[in-house]
Formats: structure tokens, C-alpha cells, sequence
């Protein structure tokens, strides 16, 4: 169970976090500030025009990279955004294509093997990883582009990790997809969204009381459950898939996740499963009868915005004449499914995006999240920052390289 005295008391909190999460979460707005100041596209990655394909090449958590950029692009991009954690690469892979390799170590043999098969077919090849890591190093080897991530770009900073650090990691490569056509993505929409991190930073502080802190409260709600994280739309799936990855690493809290309206019927099947709290007794006593067992908390992750007319992503309409409106389909499965949540004693939480661009509103979804799953951990006297059996199987994988 979480300690709520833990979580309202500012000095012991932040005794506990150890690798000073809640300290690198806190420096998103200045991780992307740092990473697009100066920035110059690489010549040899914009010199041949946009590619006929984007392939993202990530493992674990770097894999968020692949899914934002996919869900900033969007059904109406010019060209396919694909991801690959691992395995070959696909076979029509070639020198048309652009394969962009995520690595915060830069050491993932997966990523590194990736990489390789994509410069041995020509196929343009951009890196992002720590400066002179083996993956910075083949790709530059091979005639590709890399980004090197530097803790010192954040002064004082403890050591990067892909939960804490994961906008160093996704910066570099919007900045590149704008360059190449990929996305349409305006100049100030960096600071737009820098500014989003900051806010949630601010309101997320240890210092702030549970009682005024969104994050804590929402870690506080998803104490002693097994969250269903739903999602109402493309931008808000890949912030669900952030945010199952984090409660998985950060919190190691099993959770699973949908986007509506495809996953509805899944969703709604669980509630008439043993951990929909249907039949919880509101009288047992935990002292006496135990800890009751986990039950499903859905988490819905809205990009509605919070206004009547949503932004829309570049090239999204709202529907031809006389068809239904996406957001109008959404909208009206979501509130279906929340109803029925409630009716049958699956309780639920929300967090919504406010309006502004795309990734504004999927930066605050994300941070949102991102704050709620170190609470939840920092609460349970875990250290989100370190996993010793994540760490054991790191281990073994560099040791059978």
C-alpha cells in the first residue's frame, strides 16, 4: 500500500528517490529547449529529400519514440512510419528508406544489429544514442548520422535513463522528421510543448500537497489496482503505451492498455471478470480480513483537450459530409464505457489534455503519467529509477554479446 505521509512529506520524499527521478522528469522542458537549440539538420539525411519509408528501430523503453512519432504523423502522413524492437529487418528495407536507431545506452544488440543491416543495404541511417557508445560508433563508421546524448547537456544532471530521459531521446528525431517532410511541425511547437513539461512539472512538485498534486492523487487512485489504460485516440495511444511502460519499470505494477474504438469490446469484457470489484465488500476491514485483492482501476487518457472543438492533427478532418466524425465516434464510446465502468464497481480515473498542438497535448499526457507512476513507486518504497532484476537481465545480455 502507498504511504500517503511519504508522499506529503517533501524532504523524506525526495530522500528516497535515490537516482533523483523526479528531479530528471522535472527537466524535460529544458531536455527539449537543449536538443533543438542550434539544431541543423544532418546534410547526408535531408540531402536526398523525404525517404519513401521511416523504420524506428528501438528496444524497451526507447520504443515510445517510435510510437510518438507514428501518432504525431499520423493517418495522413506522406509516408509509412514503421518500429522494430528487434528480429531481422524487414526485407524491403533499402536505399530508399530511412532507419532511425534509438538507443540511450547505445549498446542494445538489437538496435546495434539493426542499424548494421540497414547501412550494409544503404539505406540512410541516423542514430541517436550516447556520444562514442558502439552504436554511435557503426553508424558514424558506416557514413550515417548520429545525435549523441551527453549528460552534461543537463547541468548536474544524474545519469540518462529512457524513463526519466526519454525526451532526449524523441527531440532529435522530430526535429529530423520536420526536416526530411515527415511532419509538418511548426518552430515554436518545441517551446509549446516545453512549456506543457514545465507546467506539469510545476503542478507534479514534491513540494505540492497530495490534495493539489495531479500526479499524486492519480498515483494515489491507482494504489492496489491492476490499471486498464484507454485511450481515446492515436495521440493519447501512445502516451497509454509511455504510460503501461513506466507502471511496468517504474512502479512494477502490471497494466494493460487499449485505444477506442477498437479495444472497447476487450475493455468492457474485464468487467465481468474477478478483478472488476463487483462483488467488493465495502465493510471488510484490511486489519482483520486481510488485504483485499487488486482490483481493475481504468485510466482513461483523453486528447479531447478539454474544449468543444479539439485540435486536430495536421491533414484530420472531422469527417466528408455525411459521415460521422472520428472524435464524434470516439466520444461516443467513451462515455459508454465509462458509465458501464462505474455502474458494475470498476472505479476510474481520467487525465485530459488541454488544448494546443499535438505534441503539447501529448507532452502533458505523458508527463501527467510519467510523475504518477514515481509517486506510486516512491509511495510502495520502491526506487523508480532501478530495477535489480531489469538490471540482472541486462547483464546477461551484454555478457552473451
Amino acid at each position: 500500500m502507498i504511504d500517503d505521509d511519504l508522499l506529503d512529506d517533501t524532504d523524506a520524499l525526495i530522500a528516497a528517490d535515490n537516482n533523483q527521478t523526479l528531479r530528471s522528469l522535472a527537466m524535460a522542458g529544458a531536455s527539449v529547449r537543449m536538443a533543438v537549440e542550434g539544431f541543423v539538420p544532418p546534410a547526408r539525411l535531408v540531402g536526398d529529400g523525404r525517404p519513401r519509408s521511416v523504420l524506428v528501430a528501438g528496444l524497451g523503453g526507447s520504443a515510445i519514440v517510435a510510437d510518438a512519432l507514428a501518432a504525431l504523423a499520423g493517418p495522413a502522413s506522406p509516408v509509412p512510419v514503421t518500429s522494430r524492437r528487434g528480429g531481422p529487418l524487414p526485407g524491403w528495407i533499402g536505399a530508399l528508406d530511412l532507419v532511425i536507431a534509438v538507443s540511450m545506452s547505445g549498446r542494445a544488440p538489437q538496435v546495434i544489429s539493426l542499424a548494421a543491416e540497414a547501412a550494409r543495404r544503404g539505406a540512410r541511417v541516423f542514430a541517436v544514442s550516447e556520444e562514442d557508445s558502439p552504436l554511435a560508433q557503426l553508424v558514424e563508421s558506416t557514413g550515417g548520422a548520429v545525435w549523441p546524448l551527453r549528460a552534461s547537456r543537463l547541468p548536474d544532471s544524474p545519469g540518462l535513463q529512457t524513463r526519466s530521459g526519454m525526451w532526449s531521446l524523441l527531440t532529435p528525431v522530430l526535429a529530423v522528421a520536420g526536416a526530411i517532410g515527415l511532419l509538418d511541425i511548426r518552430p515554436d511547437a518545441f517551446a509549446d510543448a516545453a512549456d506543457r513539461l514545465d507546467s506539469e512539472a510545476e503542478a507534479c512538485r514534491p513540494s505540492s500537497p497530495g490534495f493539489l498534486n495531479p500526479a499524486k492523487a492519480l498515483a494515489t487512485e491507482l494504489d492496489g489496482s491492476v490499471p486498464v489504460v484507454l485511450a481515446d485516440g492515436d495521440l493519447a495511444a501512445a502516451a497509454a503505451a509511455r504510460a503501461t511502460s513506466m507502471l511496468a519499470r517504474s512502479s512494477r505494477m502490471p497494466a494493460v492498455r487499449g485505444t477506442l474504438p477498437d479495444d472497447a469490446s476487450d475493455v468492457v469484457a474485464l468487467f465481468d471478470g474477478p478483478m472488476s470489484g463487483r462483488d467488493r465488500d465495502v465493510f471488510a476491514d484490511p486489519f482483520l480480513d486481510g488485504p483485499a485483492a487488486p482490483t481493475l482501476r481504468l485510466l482513461v487518457l483523453s486528447d479531447g483537450g478539454g474544449s468543444a472543438a479539439p485540435v486536430l492533427p495536421l491533414g484530420h478532418t472531422n469527417g466528408s459530409a455525411g459521415e460521422p466524425s472520428p472524435i464524434a465516434t470516439v466520444t461516443a464510446v467513451v462515455e459508454p464505457v465509462r458509465e458501464l465502468a462505474e455502474r458494475v464497481g470498476v472505479r476510474v480515473s481520467t487525465v485530459t489534455a488541454d488544448p494546443g498542438s499535438a505534441l503539447a497535448r501529448l507532452a502533458q499526457l505523458i508527463a501527467r503519467c510519467d510523475f504518477a507512476s514515481t509517486y506510486l513507486a516512491l509511495g510502495s518504497g520502491l526506487d523508480p529509477g532501478r530495477s535489480p532484476s531489469l538490471a540482472d537481465l541486462r547483464d546477461r545480455w551484454r555478457e552473451s554479446e
